[in-house]
């Protein structure tokens, strides 16, 4: 484990510097993460504020981890480092009422069609299902993704017992996964990736080549062939319907 000599220190002694050098040393899992979050916020979230709100999460994560349950610090803090980030962010409260009022009744809208129809939704039949017009409803849809941050990264409840998770845990860490923490969440990424699949075919490509592969908007624009604002659209879509397929939540 990496930097094990500084945890047992820590550990058994609770000392100061053993907890600095802890957070030293991870420090560049906090940066890393923090750079993902950046490259999908506006221009007025500032790196730095990322950072900081993530060594506040990385700081709870040391207080609360145990070494001596063989479960990989990285794969522990990784979620309560961008936790920290998204409270952060909330807190912020940089996107009008207005906006997170109309991405809730697009959601809900996206529920209860493909609850009824057993398929996804067609544009049109969520702007009717909305009482809008079809170019009202893209400029909802506009509306939403210029001010949405993350919308993979909320946490959502998928269970009546109350059990968490991120659509973002759909999406394959680049490192080694820890055997008891993919236990515990086996059923719920199962979801979340039959889910993704089954999104229609351009929001999954936006889906698939942004969370999968990591490119930006712009790629995906250039790629695809199409404008950096539509590709916002389609991901904003995806994250709306998946949200609405995956919550437990009541109206």
């Amino acid at each position: 484990m990496l930097h094990l000599r500084a945890w047992q220190d820590y550990k058994l002694t609770q000392k100061p510097s053993a907890k600095q050098e802890l957070i030293k040393g991870y420090l560049p899992l906090v940066t890393t993460i923090a750079g993902r979050v950046s490259m999908k916020c506006p221009s007025i979230v500032d790196y730095g504020d990322l950072v900081g709100w993530g060594v506040i999460g990385l700081i709870e994560s040391i207080d609360r981890f145990d070494p001596d349950k063989g479960v990989k610090f990285e794969t522990f803090a990784k979620s309560r480092i961008r936790g920290a980030m998204m409270d952060g962010l909330r807190e912020m409260d940089w996107v009008t009422r207005s906006t997170r009022k109309k991405a809730k009744q697009v959601e809900r809208a996206y529920r209860v069609l493909e609850r009824k129809l057993g398929r996804a939704a067609t544009d049109g039949e969520v702007a009717c299902e909305l009482g809008v017009s079809l170019s009202e409803f893209h400029r909802v849809l506009q509306d939403i993704s210029q001010g949405a941050v993350l919308s993979l990264d909320e946490m959502i409840q998928v269970s009546d017992k109350g059990e968490t998770v991120t659509l973002l845990d759909a999406v394959p860490d680049s490192e080694s996964p820890d055997p008891y923490l993919e236990y515990e969440a086996e059923e719920m990424r199962r979801l979340l990736a039959k889910a993704i699949d089954e999104l229609p075919q351009r929001e999954k490509l936006v889906i698939t080549l942004h969370y999968y592969d990591g490119l930006m908007i712009k790629e995906i624009a250039d790629l695809l062939g199409i404008t950096d604002g539509r590709v916002s659209q389609l991901h904003t879509q995806a994250t709306l319907r998946l949200r609405a397929r995956l919550s437990n939540v009541n109206d």
